[in-house]
């Protein structure tokens, strides 16, 4: 059992990346690795070693990410402080290449949620199509065309500026 929480252990940095990807809030996605923790932790017994012990742990994270989306629908969202206008101080130079990347960030939290999944599995955490796929519980198929969708949208928005943004669907 042991080797088991060393694997789980050394998935950590892996579903730290995704997660802030998925929820573009720090806090909430450190929050949301530490309930997939408990999670797997909690359930060990469960896991069989006949796969990854990394698609296990990211099918998880997954998991409770859906889960909690569907408790948020239900329930009022905070309102966050960077919602507040006049936020951002006055005058700050910004470098092109972080306008760029927050572009980008924009974009990918534009898209609808099933491509931001496969993109950023198979983009951001270099999985393989066959793992990736099984982690989201759907075919190769509809992976490679989810992931061909994203990166279509994905290439409009930030090629076109950021009043698309509102109107993907």
């Amino acid at each position: 059992m042991s080797q088991l929480m060393d694997e789980i252990e050394e998935c950590v940095p892996a579903l730290r990346r995704y997660a802030r990807a998925l929820t573009h809030d720090p806090d909430r996605a450190d929050d949301l690795v530490q309930d997939s923790l408990e999670r797997a932790i909690r359930k060990r017994g469960l896991w069989r070693p006949s796969g990854s012990v990394r698609s296990w742990m990211f099918r998880i994270l997954l998991n409770v990410y859906r889960n909690d989306l569907r408790r948020q629908r239900r329930s009022p969202a905070p309102l966050s402080l960077e919602t507040i206008p006049g936020g951002d101080p006055a005058g700050l130079d910004v470098q092109p290449g972080r306008l760029a990347l927050a572009e980008t960030a924009r974009a990918m939290q534009a898209l609808p949620l099933e491509q931001r999944e496969v993109l950023l599995l198979v983009a951001v955490e270099e999985m393989k199509y066959a793992e990736a796929a099984a982690i989201l519980s759907i075919p190769i198929g509809t992976l490679m065309s989810r992931l061909a969708r994203a990166r279509s949208t994905l290439r409009d928005l930030t090629q076109t500026g950021t009043p698309k943004l509102r109107s993907v669907k």
